[in-house]
């Protein structure tokens, strides 16, 4: 980023959880190791911190609008998706949007997020795996649950019928077999870089616009004012007790949160093991990694280097099962959300 950021290490334990329905469990291959490597990308994670946000706050996320197109035939096809490209709401101020008319018959709006989301990767191939399981769907200890067996003609057996068509299989009707599932488990990093020239204000350039003529009326009416923004030209700057407000909200979110969209069909606390804070995108590299045992014929360890100079560590006890750490606090997270939203607070 050419303008002032703020950049936010994450190291999670993550514990048999699934990042997506569609084929089981996201992965990749890894050729180094030689092995499949679970993720989450940085769409899902990005979701689940605007989603945090937006619970802090206790708001209603933006409308969406949903349009359809009817063909002569009658049939109702796919058409295009708007955002409502308003800031006034803290999702759409902070996630970003993008409005493009059917046709090129309007001027497209976009808004880049002040956030750029990493994917949710193992902290070392060698620290994170899918592991593959068998599942059931059981309803054996239901005796009021239904069983409906159709013939080739799709014509309902009766249950003499049924109990014919059993004699002799070993055959359950109130399981189904779910074989193949998959589960990541391991160490994951993620990292969040946040544009604090961008975070709370909205551009006025009209060759490239972001909103529309009567939405910065709307904004104007609501107290945002005109600034000039170093990188960014003519904006219009959220109010302060909407700054505030969002700050600590984001803050809060960034540090703690976990997977919760609905493509993720299991929960898990995600526990966070330590965060490390810098405006030093390559020491936030350095801050957490990973490293190779001399002797230990490839054995990889955990490093949380909490000695670097120019970052922000806050680490939590249940760190302390994983790598060497000196200044565990049960208080990290509420710390590392305090200190973030200073940040943020200060853009």
């Amino acid at each position: 980023m050419g303008s002032k950021a703020i950049y936010v290490r994450t190291l999670k334990k993550v514990d048999f959880s699934v990042f997506a329905v569609d084929n089981g469990q996201k992965s990749y291959f890894d050729p180094v190791v030689n092995r499949s490597v679970p993720f989450s990308s940085g769409q899902q994670v990005k979701r689940s911190i605007i989603d945090a946000m937006s619970s802090h706050l206790g708001a209603m996320p933006a409308p969406t609008t949903f349009v359809f197109d009817v063909s002569k035939k009658g049939e109702i096809g796919e058409g295009e998706v708007f955002a409502s490209c308003d800031p006034s709401y803290p999702d759409q101020l902070i996630g970003g949007w993008m409005k493009a008319g059917k046709g090129g018959k309007e001027r497209t709006l976009k808004r880049r997020s002040p956030l750029s989301i990493s994917a949710m990767r193992a902290l070392h191939p060698q620290l994170a795996t899918v592991n593959k399981e068998n599942i059931t769907f059981d309803r054996s200890d239901r005796p009021n649950s239904k069983v409906i067996v159709r013939n080739p003609q799709g014509t309902p057996l009766s249950e003499e019928e049924i109990v014919a068509l059993l004699e002799g299989k070993d055959r359950s009707l109130f399981r189904k077999w779910i074989p193949g599932q998959t589960r990541a488990t391991g160490l994951f990093l993620q990292d969040v870089a946040i544009d604090l020239e961008r975070l709370f204000c909205v551009s006025l350039n009209r060759y490239e616009p972001e909103i529309t003529e009567e939405t910065e009326a709307k904004l104007r009416e609501e107290g945002w004012e005109e600034v000039e923004n170093r990188y960014y030209g003519r904006c219009l700057q959220a109010p302060a007790s909407m700054r505030e407000k969002i700050a600590d909200a984001l803050a809060r979110a960034i540090t703690d949160w976990r997977i919760t969209s609905n493509q993720s069909r299991t929960f898990d606390v995600m526990t966070t093991l330590a965060i490390a804070i810098s405006d030093n995108a390559q020491l936030i590299g350095n801050a957490i990694r990973a490293k190779l045992v001399e002797d230990s014929d490839g054995k990889v360890i955990p490093v949380i280097d909490e000695g670097l100079a120019g970052v922000a560590f806050f680490v939590t006890p249940a760190a302390g099962a994983y790598a060497h750490v000196v200044n565990e606090s049960a208080n990290a997270i509420k710390e590392a959300a305090n200190y973030l939203k200073n940040q943020l607070s200060n853009a």
